[in-house]
């Protein structure tokens, strides 16, 4: 395996492959430019050794295996440096003899020139791009598969598992970064028109019984009301999340709260309108109430000044009226030589006109101005509570406002960058948005923190999202915070001091690296991952695999294949072999039709998995690198036909 990074991302999915799936593992990193003290190979040690350093931490914190089972240490990857990942870097790399290639840089074109020139070096190797652009990554993916079959003849690319699979970090972290800052917001995986819905439960009360919905996920750590608990936690202990427990452990664990997947549908009612998303401009916000009230009183006043002058000049109501709009308007001549009661109807009407002036400036200066703003960012509404503040608008945070406004939630955005990613996003769906440092006195207040529901830091330094946190609190000690965090020693730490120090608050903290890392493991792998779900700190799979070839499914009942704590079946692919999709988790929409999932949830226990069945199951990461981790036969380097 290879992977071309030096970021977290990068770090955590060599981490992974090694760590979980016993995989070797080279990592290609960008050499830093030369200083006068050191040539290029200094600086590319250098970089190459802290690299090194980083993603020995996190196999050492990710090297115990569930309750405590200690397995062999896996070697360290090798590391090397080059200047561009081009086509002597990935030769030198191992390309030729290399199972798959992961290209986890931040810069999507850097990732493409090196996804092309892999390609073309070797057509059997499985790709896995880390792109932001979505439909970028959809062209780039049927273009890379179709190089594949016209540089190798007859290369047939379903039984090789040569693929090229576009990921997004963002994208697989919004969902369960947008579901911790709302309360009763569900964690959901998407794949093909199937959606997972998981959802926390707090423990039942004496005498009550819990709904285990169709099935338990984990049950949630022991020490979660504790003030000195372990929130997060990756050691799976006792005091930690237990994954996929068994009915006898959830029937018998009292005090904890337990994550169940609670129903299964295809899609979900429409967003109910909300004043906050908005997307066009409506008349009404074109003059403020107070000047629209002004020229309401106005136009009744000289409807007034009309009727009067019909009934006391005993004339047509028309007549009556233009003569009144000519007194307005200051253009008629002076009532002089006619009655009382015309001159004074006269005056009066000419003091309508005096106060109508301004009031027409006054509409049309405001006009002018809401179509200037029209473009801009919008401010909090003076009214506005029951929010969620999200920090930074990144490419994490663009995807998670995005996700927050998909499901109804009023936000009020905070960013320093005026020219960040995620300003016209928020431009474009009106989100009221406060242009500042959030370390700044006076921005969380023009956010209106101290009336939102929870508060959702997602800038890329931890220090800045816990010191947003911190601030908060003191303004609203009970509200709802969700830190984006990388090191988990650090997030442990944190979770450990706010929650002693505000135990009736929810405090929850997320690494995006984490969350992202076992798709692209995944992905590398050869298999389909569906999605993943956060449990506290850990991490929860969910994978479509074939029962063929594979002796722990294969021949076994349902029940007989569940593993507590490893892998869990959940649904059957009733499909026809010949009707399925390749990639359950494309949406129907690329296939060309409406296709059916076929799944069946309601498995019988005593069901006998045959090898022509595929299953959708739910398994923590070293259960599935334990179903499927198997090493597979030496690869022969490629060479041109």
């Amino acid at each position: 395996m290879i992977v071309c990074g030096d970021d977290a991302l990068a770090e955590r999915l060599a981490a992974e492959l090694r760590s979980v799936y016993r995989e070797r593992v080279t990592v290609l990193v960008p050499a830093t430019p030369p200083t006068a003290s050191s040539g290029p190979g200094v600086a590319g040690r250098a970089r190459a050794v802290a690299l090194l350093g980083r993603v020995q931490a996190v196999m050492t914190r990710a090297a115990g295996t569930p309750h405590g089972e200690e397995g062999p240490q896996p070697e360290t990857p090798r590391v090397l440096a080059a200047s561009a990942p081009d086509e002597e870097a990935l030769t030198n790399a191992g390309i030729l003899h290399a199972a798959a290639l992961a290209l986890v840089y931040d810069d999507d074109e850097t990732n493409i020139q090196a996804a092309l020139a892999a390609r073309r070096l070797n057509p059997r190797l499985r790709l896995v791009i880390r792109l932001y652009n979505r439909k970028l990554g959809q062209h780039l993916e049927e273009l890379l598969d179709q190089a594949a079959t016209v540089a190798a003849p007859g290369l047939d690319l379903t039984a090789l598992d040569t693929s090229t699979t576009v990921l997004s970090d963002a994208d697989t972290a919004a969902p369960a970064l947008a579901a911790t800052a709302v309360a009763g917001t569900r964690k959901v995986v998407q794949a093909d028109g199937l959606l997972l819905r998981a959802v926390e439960r707090t423990p039942p009360g004496q005498g009550e019984v819990a709904d285990p919905g169709l099935c338990t996920l984990a049950l949630l750590s022991s020490t979660t009301n504790d003030p000195a608990g372990v929130e997060g936690a990756d050691d799976g202990g006792q005091d930690g999340p237990l994954l996929l427990p068994d009915d006898w452990t959830v029937a018998t664990a009292t005090g904890r709260g337990t994550v169940v997947l609670e129903t299964v549908s295809h899609a979900g009612p429409a967003l109910p309108p909300s004043r906050l998303s908005r997307r066009g401009l409506p008349l009404g916000s074109f003059f403020s109430p107070r000047l629209r009230w002004t020229l309401a009183g106005l136009t009744a006043c000289v409807l007034a000044l009309a009727v009067a002058n019909w009934l006391t000049g005993h004339i047509h109501p028309l007549h009556a009226g233009y003569l009144t709009l000519l007194d307005l308007f200051a253009i008629d001549d002076p009532a002089l030589g006619q009655s009382t009661s015309r001159q004074v109807l006269q005056l009066l009407t000419g003091l309508a006109g005096l106060l109508l002036l301004p009031v027409l400036l006054a509409a049309v200066l405001e006009a002018l101005g809401t179509f200037r703003t029209a473009s801009t960012l919008r401010r909090p509404p003076r009214g506005l509570a029951g929010h969620v503040v999200l920090l930074g608008l990144g490419k994490v945070g663009t995807r998670v406002l995005a996700r927050l406004r998909e499901l109804g939630i009023p936000v009020v955005c905070v960013e320093e960058d005026p020219e960040a990613r995620g300003i016209p996003l928020a431009r474009r769906l009106r989100v009221p948005t406060v242009i500042g440092d959030v370390t700044d006195e006076g921005v969380l207040e023009a956010a209106k923190i101290h009336r939102a529901h929870a508060l959702l830091a997602l800038t890329s330094s931890d220090t800045t999202n816990l010191e947003a946190a911190l601030y908060a609190r003191s303004v609203k000690p009970e509200l709802r915070v969700a830190l984006r965090l990388y090191d988990d020693a650090f997030a442990t730490a944190v979770y450990r001091t706010l929650r002693a120090a505000h135990p009736q608050a929810l405090t929850r903290s997320r690494s995006v690296s984490t969350l992202a890392a076992p798709a692209f493991a995944g992905a590398m792998m050869g298999r389909q991952i569906l999605g993943a779900i956060p449990v506290e700190r850990r991490v929860l799979l969910f994978a479509a695999l074939d029962v063929a070839g594979n002796p722990q499914l294969e021949g076994h009942t349902v029940s007989e294949s569940f593993r507590p704590g490893t892998w869990r079946v959940l649904a059957l692919d009733s499909t026809a072999p010949d009707e399925r999709l390749p990639d359950l988790a494309a949406p129907s929409s690329s296939e060309g039709t409406d296709h059916p999932t076929g799944l069946v949830w309601d498995l019988h226990p005593a069901y006998v998995l045959r090898p022509h069945d595929r299953v959708v199951l739910a398994a923590t990461r070293q259960g599935l690198a334990e179903l499927l981790g198997r090493r597979p036969p030496a690869r022969t380097p490629f060479t041109e036909p």
